[in-house]
Order: C-alpha cells, then sequence, then structure tokens
C-alpha cells in the first residue's frame, strides 16, 4: 500500500505543479505523464517488498529503512513541485549543480506564499495517503494479492507504453518525474559517435539570396584597429530584445544605445550557450561547449585564447569579475588561458555585497586603477554581474517596478551606468580614442514569453539566445552601421583579433565577424532538455535531442517563434536536425 500512496502523490505533485500549463489532449497524455511516476512507484514496490522479506527471515525491522526512502522521494517530490511551477522543468544535475550559494537570493526570491502551499499540500498527501490505505483491511488474503498483482500489471503496462506516447505529443518536459529525471541524468547521455571527416559546421546547406546592403560590407575595418586597447564588456543575462537599438519602447541603456550609433551593430547575434561559464569559455577560447560536459573539464582543454595572443602581441591583459571565479567552474575556465590579472569579487572587495558577487562600483574603480599602475597597451575584460536575477541594484532604476521584468530592465540600466562610468575614466585619461570597445551579451533572459521560459538556461528561443552585440572605437570612423547577417559570440576573438590586425591561430573555430560570408549561428543547452539549435538566414530550428523532435521557425514573418513549419519544410528541418547531430556528436569527439 505504501507503493500505491508513492504513486497517488507523484501524481498529485504533477497536478499541482502543471496547474497553468498548457497540456496537450490526447489519448497519449495520461500514459506519457504518468508513466514514470509508475515506473518510481513500482521501483519502489520491489525495494519494499525486499525489506520486507529481509525482515522475516533476520528480525531485523527494515520497515523504517522503507519508510526513511518513502519520505525522502515524497519530500524531494514536493520540492520539486515548486521548481517546476516557476522553470517548468523537475531539477537535473545542472541545476542542481548551479544550485549554489550564489544563487541563494534568487532561490528566496521564489520562496512565494503560492509555492509554498504547493509544497506544503504534497508533502501532507504523502503523510496522510499511507495511513489512509493501511487502514482500510480487505476481507481476505487472497484479494489483497489480487489487487497488488492488478496495480503492478497497470505499473508495467505504463512503463511499457509511456515511452512511446511520449514521442507522440509535445509535453515540453513536463511529463518528467522528478526522481526519475534525476537518475536518469546520473549518468552522460549516449551521444551517436562523430565519424565522419572535417565539416564547415556553420556552412549552410540551402542557397541564401537576401542581397546585402552596401553598408554592411566592414571588411574595410581589418585591421583598422591596430596598436588600439581592447575593453571587452560581456553584459550579465542582457537579451537584444529589451534594448532600444533592437526594437524596444524604453531605452535601459542609453549609453550602449550611443554606442550603437556610432560603431557597428549585429542585429542578429547568438550566444553559443546560454550559461555564462560555457559562454566565456566560447568567447575566451573560439571555441564551442559540447552538452553534457561540465565546464571543469574545459580546463584540460589548452590552446589560444585571446588573452594569450594578445599578450604575445605585447599586451597586458586582465579580466575582472564582480562575482566569484569559484562558481560552477569559471575558475577552471579562466585560469592559465593568459591573463595577468585575475580578479573576482574576493580580491575586489566592494561597497555592498550580495549572494553573486559585488557592486559594478568597485569593480569599474578597480579596473582603471590596473589601468593606472602601467603604460602600454592592455585588454581589459570585464564580467558584470548586473542583470542577474533576482535583479537587484545598489541605486534606484528609472523604470516602475511592477513585474520582474520591470526590475530586470532597471538591473540593465545600472549595468548601463557603470558601463558609461568605465567609459568616462577612460576619457579622463586620455585613453577613450585610443581604445577598441567590444560589448555584447553572455545570453539573453526570459519573461514567459514562451509558456514555461523563465531565466536564460533552459530553452533556446530568441529571448534565450539573440544577444546584443556593438563594436566601437570612438574616434575611428563615424556613424552607426548595422549587419543583419546572424553572427555568433563564439566569433569575438577572431574578430577582435582581426580588427587589430593580428593573425588569427588555426585552432580557433570561430570566424571573424568582418567577413561578409554568410554562416549559421549554433547553440545548445543542456540544463533541462538537451536541445541543439541554430539561425540561418530567415530560418530558426531547435531540436529536442532524446524525443528526436524539431520546430523550425521563420523569424521574417514570425519574429515571436509561434508558427512551427517542420512539417511543411519536411527536408530543411531533417537537413537542420543532421547537422545538428554531427555537429553535436563532433563537439563530443574533441
Amino acid at each position: 500500500m505504501k507503493a500505491l500512496a508513492l504513486f497517488c502523490v507523484l501524481a498529485l505533485a504533477k497536478i499541482v505543479a502543471l496547474a497553468g500549463y498548457t497540456i496537450p489532449l490526447s489519448v497519449w497524455t495520461p500514459l506519457a505523464y504518468l508513466w514514470q511516476d509508475a515506473a518510481v512507484a513500482l521501483a519502489f514496490a520491489a525495494i519494499d517488498a525486499a525489506f520486507a522479506s529481509l525482515s522475516k527471515k533476520t528480525g531485523f525491522n527494515a520497515s523504517r529503512i522503507s519508510w526513511a526512502l518513502y519520505s525522502v522521494i515524497v519530500f524531494y517530490a514536493a520540492i520539486n513541485v515548486a521548481v517546476v511551477r516557476v522553470l517548468a522543468t523537475p531539477i537535473t544535475w545542472p541545476m542542481m549543480r548551479a544550485a549554489r550559494g550564489a544563487l541563494s537570493d534568487s532561490i528566496l526570491h521564489h520562496a512565494t506564499a503560492g509555492n509554498l502551499l504547493a509544497v506544503a499540500m504534497v508533502a501532507a498527501a504523502g503523510i496522510a495517503l499511507p495511513r489512509a490505505f493501511l487502514s482500510i483491511k480487505p476481507r481476505t488474503g487472497l484479494f489483497a494479492r489480487r489487487i497488488s498483482a492488478s496495480l503492478v500489471c497497470i505499473a508495467v503496462l505504463l512503463m511499457l507504453i509511456g515511452p512511446a506516447a511520449s514521442l507522440r505529443i509535445d509535453t515540453a518536459g513536463l511529463d518528467r518525474n522528478a526522481v526519475f529525471t534525476l537518475a536518469a541524468g546520473a549518468r552522460r547521455r549516449a551521444f551517436d559517435r562523430y565519424t565522419g571527416s572535417s565539416e564547415n559546421w556553420r556552412a549552410s546547406a540551402f542557397d541564401h539570396h537576401t542581397a546585402q546592403a552596401p553598408e554592411e560590407d566592414i571588411s574595410r575595418l581589418h585591421g583598422a584597429a591596430a596598436d588600439r586597447n581592447v575593453v571587452m564588456v560581456v553584459l550579465e543575462s542582457a537579451g537584444a530584445r529589451y534594448l532600444k537599438p533592437y526594437g524596444a519602447d524604453r531605452d535601459p541603456m542609453p549609453n550602449l544605445t550611443l554606442m550603437a550609433q556610432r560603431g557597428v551593430l549585429f542585429e542578429n547575434a547568438y550566444t553559443v550557450f546560454p550559461e555564462s561559464i560555457k559562454t566565456l569559455y566560447s568567447i575566451l577560447c573560439a571555441r564551442a561547449p559540447a552538452l553534457d560536459t561540465p565546464a571543469e573539464r574545459y580546463a584540460a582543454v589548452r590552446g589560444p585564447s585571446l588573452a594569450s595572443e594578445l599578450k604575445a602581441a605585447g599586451y597586458r591583459t586582465g579580466l575582472f569579475h564582480s562575482g566569484r571565479f569559484g562558481y560552477l567552474g569559471m575558475e577552471e575556465v579562466v585560469s592559465g588561458r593568459g591573463f595577468d590579472a585575475l580578479e573576482d569579487a574576493g580580491a575586489i572587495g566592494g561597497e555592498r555585497e550580495s549572494s553573486f558577487g559585488v557592486d559594478e562600483a568597485s569593480t569599474i574603480d578597480r579596473m582603471l586603477a590596473w589601468v593606472d599602475e602601467k603604460e602600454g597597451k592592455f585588454l581589459i575584460t570585464y564580467l558584470p554581474i548586473a542583470g542577474h536575477h533576482p535583479y537587484d541594484t545598489p541605486e534606484r532604476g528609472p523604470f516602475p517596478e511592477v513585474e520582474d521584468a520591470d526590475r530586470y530592465l532597471n538591473a540593465l540600466d545600472y549595468a548601463d551606468r557603470m558601463l558609461g562610468r568605465l567609459i568616462d575614466g577612460l576619457r579622463a585619461r586620455g585613453l577613450e580614442h585610443e581604445t577598441l570597445f567590444v560589448i555584447f551579451g553572455d545570453h539573453g533572459e526570459a519573461f514567459g514569453q514562451h509558456e514555461g521560459n523563465y531565466g536564460h538556461s533552459l530553452f533556446l528561443y530568441e529571448e534565450n539566445v539573440r544577444v546584443p552585440y556593438v563594436i566601437a572605437a570612438p574616434g575611428l570612423w563615424s556613424g552607426g552601421v548595422r549587419v543583419r547577417r546572424a553572427v555568433s559570440v563564439v566569433d569575438t576573438a577572431p574578430t577582435v583579433l582581426d580588427l587589430l590586425g593580428i593573425d588569427l591561430p588555426e585552432a580557433f573555430e570561430g570566424e571573424s565577424m568582418l567577413d561578409a560570408a554568410h554562416r549559421m549561428a549554433l547553440f545548445a543547452t543542456d540544463y533541462s532538455l538537451p536541445l541543439l539549435g541554430l539561425r540561418d538566414g530567415c530560418f530558426k530550428f531547435i531540436y529536442e535531442v532524446d524525443a528526436r523532435r524539431g520546430k523550425l521557425f521563420d523569424l521574417c514573418s514570425d519574429k515571436e517563434e509561434r508558427r512551427d513549419l517542420s512539417a511543411v519544410e519536411r527536408a530543411r528541418a531533417a537537413a537542420y536536425a543532421g547537422k545538428l547531430m554531427r555537429w553535436n556528436a563532433a563537439m563530443q569527439e574533441r
């Protein structure tokens, strides 16, 4: 009866968690959404029976262990109810790794009355249901055994049909059981091995006839910024759609807007992974990360980086982070990459601290002091934290705060004011017109534009992966240039070196954005479902690896990604899926 109670608790947890979500209605729906709950309950029944048998044979009261296991599963399922309500996914191993002290402010932000009530409801059911079922006294032992056998048969049937049912309807991962998800994610996925020859991953198999405006040809800028200092600002959680140069009504980053009006703005720039640490690896080393690969593993991947190349060219190199290097393998990613100075919140200190780091003003002041320490050309890589959830800022912003999206705009405004502080500091030192500025987002931020899509790391929609990207060199060229073709942040290091007139290392996988060639932008995430995606001209494709299911959008006519064309453009969708799976296999083999 404990196993039956557990199944009912898990089913209730799913119902409470999914209240408010759109559930696809089909004959397959109950099978798809309940088979993992049945699998967990059946596994528990087997363990419970083994403990009961052990008790009979040895006299040891093993039921206590069984009840303890039941309690742990119920508690974990209850906690996941709140997680699914917020993020549309049960806890995965990447999420568990991320939920460290640095995110404590974000976690507490979601400890709302509604979420706590949902957790309490499931926990209360976990306490009450076993007592209720155990109070039922069957007339005979034979009747009880028949009931148990019937329940086992139903559970086995669910397990046999359920996986196929999940492939027939698009559940967006909401069918997953919390315990099952954690158990399945404990081992690395067995991806297909890459057996082909070298392939140009970003070359499209389709013709693109979109004419490039003459002003979009920026090949003339090869070597134009030679001998300039470089300031690279990687804006935290900055989505392009929220900024004035990208069509937003409000302007939370006027300093960036001004830079865009005087520099080169890329309209369709994409992150390679909607998470800061893996994106940073791709920015510095011009290489794409792989699915199911912790950032710490990239410490073993040696090779050239932007900092090492500029250091060899006589630059001082410094990376300054308002957060902490100890989070999610960042220290392994940045160490040994050619930086003379590596300073995070612990080294910088600050007037105001949060769980995620220190105030940006303190970081700016430290960078300017570092500039003053020694003459000569320099590379500054600045990683702010302003813009990260829960969007707290030390100063009041200009936008009325009604929802999280308003707090986010104020966080972007604060980040922009600190950008202005940095530019003003360089101008006061007579360095503004001797500096190349490269300013872009590490990933976007979502606020429910697609159901269940909040934060940045779980999906690959435009709000997650499309970022602002501006290159400016005050005094070098005047008038803003807007480039429409797709580019990727993995192209950052090659582009900077190209602007400075420095030869590109062969090991770089990224390409210079100054070249006019058409390329696709590729991206991936594995924080919830393993997803691969690309942007190719007007087309955007997102592929769910486990379900082998893709969605195709025409962004030129459907900017909000509402109309899936994969059933109409079958050949295109199949070609994109094949390209992405080969790309992922090749990334795994490196």
